[in-house]
């Protein structure tokens, strides 16, 4: 019972603080709605999930053997987020009356996972305070639990966009908005940036 906790406050505190997939999720309930957004939920947890369980199966230690492979990793993340950050910026708000403009999905979703370097890092911590040892059952235990506070933390962020996309009715507040969540992307980016290559003092947030 003693690790079950300690697993779900790690999970739960990797999970609920802010991030650039919690970002997405916000703005994605403001513009499409929860309903709409639960498919990048769904989707930003399968590909956590599936990132935690290939770093507890062995991945992290292909990672140790080929810097230049994080290093890759961490530059596509941050020009993806910053790529991501454009896109948001250049909306004109016009889903904010409920449009049917492209809605957020599943792929995106767990793209967004393998291209956020706090996710790798945080999936490195976790199992490596976990599961170091490499046994099967408390890998896929951890996985499991781990995919139900992941799924329900992002779902709050969907959530509170959507609360929020219910006050921004117009398009000039829509885009505002937008471009609020454009800065936020572009600094996590800017702050992965400048942190590449030096080890958190605590776990990242992962979403």
């Amino acid at each position: 019972m003693t690790i079950l906790i300690s697993m779900a406050a790690f999970a739960l505190a990797s999970s609920i603080t802010p991030g650039p997939v919690n970002i997405v999720a916000l703005s994605s309930g403001a513009r499409h709605g929860l309903r709409a957004s639960l498919r990048h939920v769904t989707g930003a947890t399968v590909g956590f999930t599936a990132l935690l369980l290939l770093t507890g199966l062995g991945l992290h230690q292909l990672l140790a053997r080929a810097p230049a492979l994080t290093r890759a990793i961490q530059l596509a993340g941050v020009a993806f987020l910053l790529f991501m950050a454009w896109k948001l910026a250049r909306d004109d708000g016009a889903l904010a009356a409920g449009g049917h403009g492209k809605r957020p999905s599943l792929a995106m979703g767990a793209a967004m996972q393998w291209l956020n370097p706090k996710a790798w890092v945080a999936a490195v911590a976790g199992m490596g305070a976990f599961a170091a040892d490499g046994d099967t059952a408390l890998v896929w235990q951890f996985a499991t639990l781990y995919f139900v506070i992941c799924y329900g933390s992002i779902a709050c962020w969907a959530y509170a966009g959507a609360f929020l996309g219910r006050r921004l009715a117009d398009p000039a507040g829509m885009r505002r908005f937008n471009r609020a969540m454009a800065l936020l992307l572009a600094a996590s980016a800017l702050y992965l940036l400048l942190s590449a290559g030096t080890a958190p003092a605590s776990p990242p947030a992962a979403a």
